[in-house]
């Protein structure tokens, strides 16, 4: 999936004319547009249909997970769509099924479920960090395809995707992390030892897709040098993916005239936030 002969593993080379440019802003924001308002379309034809659709989002620290996920729940109903981060384990979720901290997230008919990180925590920063035993590891490796195709033949879609960055886009939006303050809460102790583990997650990735790569829920590699491009090509593809057609237009809806309230007394003052911006 990644040609690994290059400098780095994660240097993945797609129209090398172009991969270097930026993106201009306004063709971007022109062209996310368009794409949030098919994502739209999408969101209807799911809940019409009643389909249930997980995206798993992996990738390297400052890959640009985030900055997708973002962009296509932007436009979308949080009921619809919605976005699971969880944090470490507990002490009760370390004594379960290694899956089934996750199952309590899968969506809903008519819902789909964004997963910021997933179940592929094992295959990564677990097995890196050794955060896990070999044997832990060994098992996921064999029952992680089993139970992707145990989610599919329920009637669920599910996609995966994998962003790739390099070392030097890396290492550029870290500094951006720890220069600015808005920004410096998305850098942690875990980024540093990462730095340090470079070559053992690219072989912990590999030897991921080589078991999890199944006809049932392959794995999609997102070059994100550039966020913006990684951003549009993510949305793109999962509008591909997913076969929608777009819903009638319901018909004119008119407002009727507000109920009169001239009896109903005003919101006391003393309740009123102070209009420091006027």
């Amino acid at each position: 999936i990644i040609d690994d002969s290059s400098e780095t593993c994660d240097r993945v080379k797609i129209n090398k004319g172009n991969y270097m440019a930026k993106y201009k802003k306004e063709n971007y924001e022109k062209e996310l547009l368009k794409l949030q308002l098919e994502l739209v379309k999408l969101q209807a034809w799911i809940k019409e249909k009643g389909l249930k659709v997980v995206v798993l989002f992996e990738g390297r620290d400052a890959a640009g997970k985030g900055g997708a996920i973002k962009r296509i729940r932007e436009k979308l109903s949080p009921r619809l769509c919605k976005v699971v981060a969880l944090s470490k384990p507990t002490d009760a979720e370390r004594g379960q099924w290694y899956f089934q901290r996750y199952i309590q997230h899968l969506p809903t008919e008519g819902q789909m479920v964004l997963f910021d990180r997933s179940w592929y925590n094992r295959a990564g920063v677990e097995k890196v960090m050794g955060f896990c035993s070999e044997e832990e590891h060994s098992e996921f490796l064999n029952s992680c395809p089993e139970f992707e195709r145990m989610l599919v033949r329920s009637g669920i879609i599910l996609i995966k995707y994998w962003f790739s960055v390099p070392q030097d886009k890396q290492e550029e939006r870290f500094l951006e992390r720890l220069n600015d303050p808005m920004k410096r809460w998305k850098f942690s102790g875990m980024d540093i030892q990462a730095r340090l583990h470079w070559a053992d997650y690219s072989n912990a990735r590999n030897e991921m897709f080589k078991h999890t790569n199944i006809a049932e829920a392959p794995w999609h590699v997102v070059p994100s040098k550039s966020q913006k491009k990684a951003r549009l090509n993510c949305i793109s593809h999962l509008l591909s993916v997913i076969k929608y057609e777009e819903l009638l237009i319901q018909e004119k809806i008119e407002l009727p005239d507000f109920q009169d309230d001239s009896d109903c007394k005003p919101i006391p003052k003393k309740l009123i936030v102070p209009q420091v911006f006027e």
